[in-house]
């Protein structure tokens, strides 16, 4: 924006914003001042509407609903930014009464790639008149376009559009252009796993739906310690790090992904495993001896078991146990061949 024309501009919002010069006041001049200061406003709105402003980004405020795990990693922007322009404006809307302070609509990673560029001084955006949920479906628009946003991302984002107040499941789904059931599986799993857990593993890139419901109830099911499980996912993502220092030009997995797949194998070695059910036992056969209890049998699963109470029989079978099996068996093959 040339100085003239950013003169003019902040001309104008004064104007817009106060009404002008105020004279003394006279009868019937409310109205008046009324329509003056929607005719500002207006004629402001039609030169925001037909430019695309390079205004500094310091003075635009960022006080929206996080969509990504990682807006921080805008280097590459950067450097892009750097070499070849900002191709894309981001967009904006002006502060209530603010001259000259603007709040971000979207376009979060590119302001925020030109404010820590020592080469490029301002950002190109477009300045659109939109109130609060206006703004906030602009914004939910241009994420839902991006292919780029994972499932988990979109999971969380769902979620706290629901608990900031900005409307119901349905009314959520309606704006994502989802299911209602989706939203609910959406915002189920993200509440399972947890928002400082989910924080810390990342955006995880393919990671889908699957593999983090699975997590997700491993975790809620078997009440796993979250805090431990974050700082598993904050140690794999200092082990990614040192290795993109230490193996520099070697290509690196999603240091996400990592995280992920450390706090899944981290929770699977937490399981319990299932014990397996012990057979029944069987039930023991009482022996008459003499019209007496003289003992049990009892069927296992390595044979047949016989005890004797104890006496001069026991005894006598003790000592005779290999004449008296030899006997039965020879009578089992007598029974068998007849």
């Amino acid at each position: 924006m040339t100085s003239g024309k950013k003169k003019r501009m902040s001309i104008l919002d004064s104007l817009a914003a106060s009404g002008g010069p105020s004279p003394a006041p006279q009868p019937g001049s409310v109205a008046p001042m009324m329509a003056t200061n929607r005719a500002l406003r207006s004629a402001r709105d039609a030169v925001d509407a037909h430019n695309v402003w390079e205004l500094d980004p310091f003075t635009i405020v960022d006080d929206r609903m996080a969509d990504r795990l990682d807006p921080a990693d805008v280097l590459d922007l950067r450097d892009a930014i750097e070499a070849n322009g900002q191709t894309v404006p981001i967009l904006v809307r002006r502060a209530p009464g603010e001259t000259d302070r603007y709040l971000l609509v979207y376009g979060r990673r590119r302001l925020e790639a030109i404010k820590q560029s020592d080469k490029v001084t301002k950002v190109r955006a477009l300045v659109a008149n939109l109130d609060d949920d206006s703004a906030m479906r602009a914004q939910i628009s241009e994420n839902m376009a991006r292919r780029d946003l994972s499932f988990i991302e979109k999971a969380l984002f769902a979620r706290e559009l629901v608990a900031s107040g900005f409307g119901n499941q349905s009314q959520v789904a309606e704006v994502l252009t989802v299911t209602k059931s989706a939203i609910s599986m959406a915002i189920a799993i993200a509440d399972m796993i947890g928002t400082d857990l989910i924080r810390a593993i990342g955006a995880a890139h393919g990671i889908g739906r699957p593999r983090w419901e699975a997590l997700g109830r491993a975790i809620s099911d078997n009440d796993l310690d979250r805090d431990a499980l974050v700082g598993v996912a904050h140690a794999e993502h200092d082990r990614a790090a040192v290795a993109m220092v230490v193996d520099e030009g070697a290509p690196v997995d999603d240091p996400s992904v990592l995280a992920f797949n450390a706090v899944a194998k981290t929770v699977e070695k937490s399981l319990k495993p299932a014990k397996a059910p012990s057979p029944a036992p069987s039930p023991s056969i009482a022996l008459a001896i003499d019209g007496h209890l003289g003992g049990t049998l009892r069927r296992t699963a390595k044979g047949i078991s016989i005890e004797l109470n104890k006496g001069d029989f026991a005894d006598w079978i003790e000592s005779q146990a290999h004449e008296i099996i030899q006997d039965l068996h020879e009578r089992w093959k007598q029974r068998s061949e007849d």
